[in-house]
């Protein structure tokens, strides 16, 4: 577990979704003193929460409430630079999103999967093939349940497999994932980065705190997710359509073949795979990569290809 505490300190939680819900549970279960603060005048689960014991600030965002507060942490849904949330960081309020907050607490190990397409298939089958090995893996992040929601239930033993978002991994600071996925990237969300090269540095954040004991999974056919990866110090394992690495995950002669320095292992007939479209070969490949890093037989990818 990593040490934080929020233990008595006031924290206001921005964003009623569903991440929100859920950082704003786990913060009372960690002894904070929590506020929910939402533009809208009621959400679904707000009586759940006031029998928490959770302070709800609806229909605006009040300055009585952001002025005391230690701590803010934002929902994936809600910008960086909200006026309110502005002025309580110049003011030296720490500020985090909810992924981070989640991440802090987390006693299991992370497979974090982004990119422009394709991440939440990604997700699903990576989950799908470590549960068809066995493996205690659970699905959420930005999809399923949120990581929030997963920190009482963490165990050392726990593979968190997670969607994460370039929104989430703006306001990640110490976001650390066993085994980080970059599906691939071009020109999206730039209604809210504003340029291009704000958000590829968002998705780059996935890789920022690795080390040389984690795990890096690239589209080796994808130049600009290429370009992201570059100076990252996790070790590569990287996946090609068209089979242009030595090592990673590829297709070759109508198969799904892991590549590795000792040899080749056939995973699966490309008939496996009944997802239609070649970028969806590509969400196969970068599964069967982490499944393959992690240890998961080919047998099981096989299964849970199959089953999709």
């Amino acid at each position: 577990m990593h040490e934080f505490s929020v233990e008595g300190q006031h924290v206001v939680v921005v964003g009623a979704a569903r991440s929100g819900v859920a950082a704003a549970e786990l913060l009372v279960s960690r002894g904070a003193r929590v506020a929910l603060s939402d533009g809208r005048d009621t959400f679904d689960e707000a009586d759940r929460l006031l029998a928490a014991g959770v302070a709800l600030d609806l229909g605006g965002h009040s300055e009585r409430v952001f002025a005391s507060a230690d701590l803010i942490v934002l929902s994936p849904g809600v910008p960086a630079d909200l006026p309110i949330v502005e002025a309580a960081r110049r003011r030296g309020v720490p500020v985090m999103g909810e992924l981070e907050l989640a991440w802090r607490w987390l006693k299991g190990r992370v497979i974090a999967i982004t990119g422009t397409k394709g991440k939440s298939t990604t997700t699903t089958l990576t989950g799908r093939m470590l549960q068809a090995a066995g493996l205690p893996a659970v699905v959420g992040g930005n999809i399923g349940s949120a990581l929030s929601a997963q920190v009482d239930a963490s165990t050392p033993d726990t593979l968190h497999v997670v969607e994460v978002s370039s929104f989430q991994l703006e306001t990640s600071d110490t976001f650390h994932p066993w085994i980080a996925v970059l599906m691939n990237f071009s020109a999206d969300h730039l209604d809210r980065h504003g340029t291009l090269e704000a958000y590829g540095s968002a998705k780059a954040r996935i890789f920022a705190h690795q080390t040389p004991a984690d795990w890096a999974v690239v589209n080796a056919d994808d130049e600009a997710a290429a370009d992201l990866a570059r100076g990252g110090q996790a070790a590569r394992f990287d996946f090609s359509r068209r089979g242009a690495i030595d090592e990673g995950v590829v297709v070759d002669a109508g198969a799904v073949v892991k590549r590795t320095k000792t040899g080749s292992e056939t995973l699966m007939p490309l008939s496996s795979i009944r997802l239609i479209g070649p970028h969806l070969v590509d969400d196969v490949l970068a599964a069967a990569a982490v499944g393959s890093l992690v240890g998961v037989p080919a047998d099981a990818m096989r299964r849970a290809i199959e089953e999709f």
